[in-house]
């Protein structure tokens, strides 16, 4: 095995237990910081698979949504410290039963790549790889990202409006 392999085993198990952890915690904050370490662990195996903008992308992604998401949880939460009994999970048996179906679903893909398609014989480089992702990106894709990004942007404004208290109410 080679130190690519390893690495990348470690981050991915690394991902899992951290994502596990987002589900046994009873604070909503330490929920969000194991999702941002599972998180910038897959960031990690892209940087481990040579990826490095995919990489780099995921992990300042994942940093500033879960830290903007773990500070208003601390805003706006009865008991963002889970000092109180609370129950992290909903639906426990439905929730069983569509992880088991997407387990089941993922081995099927996994031991059954022939309905994939042939494989890539030829592999572009780094360069290569990198150049089609941005005209990827910056062509048929961009109004699909600037959409969601500005959508993203009115619901943080409209929501944080909505929580402050106008200080004329405060007078009374």
């Amino acid at each position: 095995m080679t130190a690519q392999m390893i690495l990348l085993a470690f981050f991915g198990a690394a991902a899992v237990w951290f994502g596990v952890i987002v589900f046994r915690t009873h604070s909503m904050v330490r929920s969000a910081l194991a999702l941002l370490f599972s998180q910038t662990a897959i960031g990690a195996m892209f940087l481990v698979m040579q990826a490095e903008f995919l990489g780099v992308l995921q992990i300042m992604m994942m940093a500033t949504e879960m830290s903007v998401m773990a500070i208003f949880m601390a805003m706006f939460m009865m008991d963002p410290g889970g000092m109180g009994a609370m129950e992290m999970t909903h639906q426990k048996r439905l929730s069983l039963w569509a992880g088991g179906i997407g387990l089941l679903v993922a081995l099927v893909v996994v031991w059954m790549p022939d309905g994939w398609g042939p494989v890539v014989t030829e592999i572009p480089g780094a360069q290569q790889q990198a150049e089609d992702l941005g005209r990827e990106l910056l062509g048929r894709s961009m109004f699909i990202f600037q959409s969601a990004g500005l959508t993203i942007l009115t619901s943080m404004v409209a929501a944080t409006m909505v929580a402050i208290v106008p200080n004329e109410r405060r007078d009374r």
